[in-house]
């Protein structure tokens, strides 16, 4: 998913077991809505707390915050009440909405990566590629990609962050886009 490019709609349950849409939500707002690979591991737990401290702002700008992972209800719930965060937690439990929104990593492409398969061989063997960066090291073993999609009104991706270990990132470049792009 790109900027300009319409978000799909979808219906998942959140972290109180209530089902909820994403043109629901948008019909009080744009919506920050980001995903994180897993429920209270460190860098998903900062990633969220920085959305939560930065509620005033979002609300001044009349934005919704929403978190979403591929865990389920149950383990939401537990990650919302331990964290006290304000804001919805959806359970994408099987992956289909990441998917949509391009941030799913599948099964055999982590696999396949992880074991060198790209076609390159030495002596008739596959050589195993080391990463580079730590973040497509660390996202291997994730099972999305950790990105923001900043959403209007009308249902159009205006800002798309992505950043696997800087957790702040995500909530600083959206609020900082929503307070200087966005007519209010």
């Amino acid at each position: 998913m790109r900027d300009g490019q319409r978000a799909p709609d979808f219906r998942l349950r959140d972290h109180t077991g209530h089902m909820r849409t994403l043109y629901e939500f948008l019909s009080d707002g744009p919506v920050v809505l980001f995903f994180y690979p897993i429920a209270s591991s460190p860098i998903c737990t900062a990633q969220a707390c920085h959305f939560r401290d930065l509620g005033n702002e979002f609300a001044a700008v009349g934005a919704q915050r929403i978190g979403i992972s591929t865990d389920n209800v149950d383990r939401q719930a537990h990650f919302a009440k331990q964290r006290s965060f304000d804001f919805p937690l959806l359970s994408d439990d099987g992956g289909r909405v990441a998917e949509q929104f391009g941030v799913k990593r599948g099964v055999l492409s982590k696999l396949s990566r992880s074991f060198g398969d790209d076609g390159r061989t030495r002596h008739g063997q596959h050589v195993r590629h080391r990463e580079r960066r730590s973040g497509r090291f660390i996202g291997k073993f994730l099972p999305v990609r950790r990105t923001t999609f900043v959403i209007d009104r009308d249902g159009t991706v205006l800002k798309v962050v992505s950043n696997e270990l800087r957790a702040n990132t995500h909530a600083n470049q959206a609020l900082w886009f929503l307070q200087n792009s966005v007519s209010q």
